[in-house]
């Protein structure tokens, strides 16, 4: 990094306060130096999520994540690091400047990149729209009419018409784009032959918009018979990754910041999400088909913490789809399902029974447990004794991960109703059902072996040098043998900071990022545990312990001298500096329990 784009840099995070960026995302509440909320980045009831504004980090205690306020914007926003910059860059006024370096050349090459692609989808898009409007799609037009699509929504989420497979290339050749970026887009595929094709030819146009207002991808609706995917989406390019998109979200950020928005409705495709937009649902998005993934969650949990699904009435068969709505409740979601009428999805409801109809359904609402017992009994035919038996089967484990005995009480009285089974068999039956294991990826970490002395000490004493503990000023690093390269970075960072006569620890993030060990560190910063007499008083334990580990280490290298040296000038060299360290070593005070 050169040093003009390191001091740009500087620039930006001192125009960009960290508790005020912070604070726009989420709700910050001080108490004594620190800032505090619930992280947003995981699950929690109980705010451990710390804001520095002295030091400009931030911490989760929780889940370890922390960062400066670059780290934080790329991180919330799902962006990479230039765009980061980009954002906070815009927030304070202040124009990003080109570099020489190679890293920020290759980070100018990427923004270009992707600002020539960002640009080719608008035009392809206002070229659809144009195509809609022409006199010339017809099929297009007639199809929007027939699901009952006004001309205010077809402007609001920029509809449009491809009206044959080598127009739109034409158009943005045209235009002065070449054609690999009419490839990388997406926009347009080659053929077998070489030839270039739009990839969503003579499809009804449904342009996906992400947050910032970019058209990144186009969903196509097929209108003629034929055995091909109805719906399909362009590909996944440097500007669209399904998994981490939601369609609509660019219109529902509008709404929450026009007055708040309680809640989400998720439904799968485009036209559920555009029927119930004109029916005046404005909080919905859709999942575009695919399973839920951990972003959408996230993105999902910027909005609103209480979703409702709403897909269509074949939902309640699909096991693998429940499931996949966990990852919704594991992000600290509030999922409640909404039951639709058998073989109807939600814009099939809104056309035949209207906007009250499907109020009506969204009222009727359940908790996604509650939803997921209901699905395992419209499996069976509860008239018939082996079919009862294996509902209450299914249905047991799932009354099993109910967080409290008042929910798994009144989920067994649902199942005892729907069974006949009596409420007091089916509780003992459930005494032996297994409890579930954990999410994947979310299993209980093995604990650290509580005997590393020398790894807690170190932590300790970083920690204290890295956060300018006064009691830790005078302490030089460099007399331990830190064996952790994490820890060596650090040490190697405060010494280079305080020879320059500033320490901030905002600063380690640009040397570590997504460090478990740095995580550890800074997880002492945690109400009193580097602060008072009693953090004094073990800060000098930790430094005697570290100090006689560096003395064991060379006696143990002497030693290795010793018996290696071939002479007795050579032996009796070694055994005196092995007698002058093992004098140093005892004349270190008794060290503490780090």
């Amino acid at each position: 990094m050169s040093e003009d784009f390191s001091a740009f840099i500087r620039t930006l995070k001192e125009r960009n306060d960290i508790v005020e960026v912070i604070g726009s995302y989420v709700t910050l509440e001080r108490k004594g130096y620190n800032y505090w909320a619930c992280c947003p980045f995981h699950h929690e009831k109980t705010p451990s999520f710390s804001v520095n504004a002295a030091d400009k980090y931030y911490h989760c205690f929780g889940c370890g994540v922390s960062g400066d306020v670059i780290g934080f914007v790329k991180e919330y926003e799902n962006v990479d690091f230039s765009q980061a910059v980009q954002i906070l860059a815009a927030r304070a006024g202040l124009e990003v400047p080109a570099f020489d370096d190679k890293s920020a050349e290759e980070n100018a090459a990427k923004k270009k990149q992707r600002d020539r692609l960002s640009a080719l989808m608008k035009d392809a898009a206002r070229f659809y729209l144009g195509n809609l409007h022409s006199g010339r799609a017809e099929p297009h037009v007639e199809y929007l009419t027939r699901r009952g699509v006004s001309p205010t929504i077809i402007r609001k989420f920029g509809l449009g018409a491809s009206l044959d497979y080598h127009s739109l290339p034409a158009h943005l050749l045209a235009a002065g784009y070449t054609p690999e970026e009419c490839v990388e887009s997406g926009a347009c595929v080659r053929t077998e032959e070489g030839r270039l094709i739009d990839a969503e030819g003579e499809r009804l146009i449904i342009p996906i918009i992400n947050h910032f207002d970019e058209v990144v991808a186009f969903g196509g609706r097929i209108l003629k018979p034929t055995d091909r995917a109805k719906y399909k989406n362009t590909r996944e390019t440097v500007l669209f990754n399904k998994s981490k998109n939601l369609f609509n979200i660019n219109l529902v950020k509008k709404e929450k910041r026009a007055g708040g928005l309680k809640s989400l409705i998720m439904v799968e495709g485009y036209m559920d999400a555009i029927s119930l937009y004109q029916a005046g649902f404005r909080n919905v998005v859709a999942s575009m088909g695919t399973s839920l993934t951990k972003e959408q969650a996230r993105l999902c949990r910027r909005y609103s913490e209480n979703v409702f699904i709403s897909y269509d009435g074949d939902f309640a068969g699909q096991k693998a789809n429940l499931r996949g709505l966990d990852i919704l409740k594991q992000e600290g979601i509030k999922v409640r399902v909404v039951p639709m009428p058998e073989g109807l999805d939600p814009d099939d409801v809104v056309q035949k029974q209207g906007a009250e109809g499907y109020q009506r359904c969204l009222d009727a609402a359940m908790p996604l447990i509650d939803f997921r017992i209901l699905a395992a009994q419209r499996k069976y035919d509860l008239t018939k004794t082996d079919e009862v038996r294996d509902f209450v089967k299914e249905a047991l484990p799932i009354v099993r991960e109910a967080e409290s005995a008042t929910e798994r009480e009144e989920l067994l009285k649902k199942i005892a109703a729907a069974s006949g089974v009596s409420r007091s068999a089916l509780a003992r039956d459930l005494e032996s059902v297994p409890a579930a294991p954990p999410p994947k990826g979310q299993e209980e970490a093995p604990k650290e072996d509580s005997s590393d002395r020398l790894k807690k000490a170190a932590r300790f004493v970083l920690a204290a040098c890295l956060l300018n503990k006064p009691y830790a000023a005078g302490c030089d690093l460099s007399a331990f043998s830190f064996a952790n390269p994490s820890h060596r970075t650090v040490a190697g960072y405060v010494a280079a900071s305080r020879r320059n006569g500033t320490t901030r620890a905002s600063g380690i993030f640009d040397l570590m990022q997504d460090d478990a060990e740095l995580s550890e560190i800074l997880n002492l910063d945690y109400g009193d545990n580097l602060d008072g007499v009693r953090a004094e008083r073990y800060f000098s334990d930790c430094v005697s312990t570290l100090l006689r580990a560096a003395l064991t280490e060379k006696i143990a290298e002497e030693r290795k001298r010793y018996e290696e040296a071939e002479t007795p000038e050579e032996k009796r060299e070694a055994l005196s500096r092995i007698a002058e360290y093992t004098k140093q070593s005892k004349n270190i005070g008794n060290g503490g329990n780090p």
